[in-house]
């Protein structure tokens, strides 16, 4: 995991954003300071303008309007504007993939960045760097409504009967998809035995009662007063009640460690500058924003509001293979788990 930023990188930072701010702000000119502290000749230097196109899945919208103004206003970032568009991560890839202006990408699961990465878009060592291509971390957890009038404690009480559930579309929504392989999971103890896995899905989206496309669009559907659980990110239940929301949320024993990728664009138009900005959401002042939000930072020693319990039985996507084999078993439209779970209760998968 990468370290907090050096001492002397912080005092450089600081005395570089006091420099500019007594200086014209309005030219172009690269401009740099020397960290004293250092000695080291370390320089800081304002990138070129540029407007960047960041295209994201729709949750962390908030965190990145917070972090996109934090950024203007380092010495690296303060010429960097930024278009954003934000939608379910399914549809933001294909978008991308279709010709959506994109410099960098951020999605809520890796085959979002795969497909990207399989039509040239992105480039294929995206994810060898330091965290792997990740930016944040979360838990499938259960949103239920204040004071958790259903008692659901457990993934049993899910799919007991008249216990209404939420969860986005799996085949539009990559929240969605780490909320399937986190029911699986528990249920075939680990992909051990797929039979109790499967009948456990059905059971459960037998319950489901809106499969919105995007997990904010399911997060917006419970608080309007409709199901009685929500399967949802644990940073979108923190989210809710950030925004006074009367629910609680629920972190089962076992659950899967949800991952999100975010990667420069082969297209980008200004490489620089979206390599810089990367770079940046992987550091500790913009961590820091994303555990304000309520996201696990993949970055060691950052400081975050929130108590973010370890499950006891906490499992991963490698539990079930690659994404690919994932997506093809679970996901796939023209024959898989999913696709035929959802046929028989006449969702269409098309």
């Amino acid at each position: 995991m990468r370290t907090r930023w050096t001492t002397t990188l912080a005092v450089l930072l600081s005395v570089t954003a006091a420099a500019a701010c007594g200086g014209d702000s309005g030219s172009d000119t690269a401009r740099s300071t020397t960290a004293a502290a250092g000695g080291g000749g370390d320089v800081v230097a304002a990138l070129p303008a540029a407007e960047l196109a960041l295209v994201a899945y729709s949750t962390p919208q908030e965190a990145y309007d917070q972090i996109t103004k934090a950024f203007s206003k380092t010495p690296q970032g303060r010429n960097i504007t930024f278009a954003k568009s934000y939608g379910s991560s399914g549809d933001q890839s294909r978008a991308v993939e279709s010709g959506l202006t994109a410099d960098v990408v951020a999605f809520s699961l890796e085959p979002d960045m795969t497909r990207l990465v399989n039509k040239g878009l992105v480039a294929a060592d995206w994810n060898t760097g330091e965290h792997k291509g990740m930016i944040t971390e979360s838990l499938s957890v259960f949103v239920v409504r204040k004071g958790n009038p259903k008692k659901i404690k457990a993934w049993a009480d899910l799919v007991k009967p008249g216990v209404e559930v939420l969860t986005p579309n799996p085949f539009t929504s990559g929240g969605a998809r780490w909320n399937v392989m986190a029911a699986y999971g528990q249920a075939s103890a680990g992909d051990k035995i797929e039979a109790d896995g499967i009948s456990y899905l059905e059971k459960l989206f037998a319950n489901v009662a809106v499969q919105d496309d995007s997990a904010r669009k399911s997060l917006q559907t419970f608080t309007s007063g409709k199901g009685d659980v929500l399967l949802a990110y644990e940073n979108e239940a923190i989210f809710a009640q950030r925004k006074n929301q009367p629910i609680d949320y629920v972190v089962p024993d076992d659950t899967i460690l949800i991952e999100n990728p975010v990667a420069v664009t082969a297209s980008s138009k200004h490489p620089e500058q979206a390599k810089a900005f990367v770079e940046y959401l992987q550091g500790a002042q913009a961590q820091a924003i994303f555990a304000k939000n309520g996201y696990r930072p993949v970055l060691d020693g950052v400081k975050a509001p929130y108590d973010f319990p370890k499950p006891s039985a906490l499992f991963d996507i490698t539990t079930f293979g690659t994404w690919a084999d994932v997506s093809k078993r679970f996901f796939d439209p023209a024959g898989s788990v999913m696709a035929d779970v959802e046929r028989k209760i006449g969702v269409s998968v098309g």
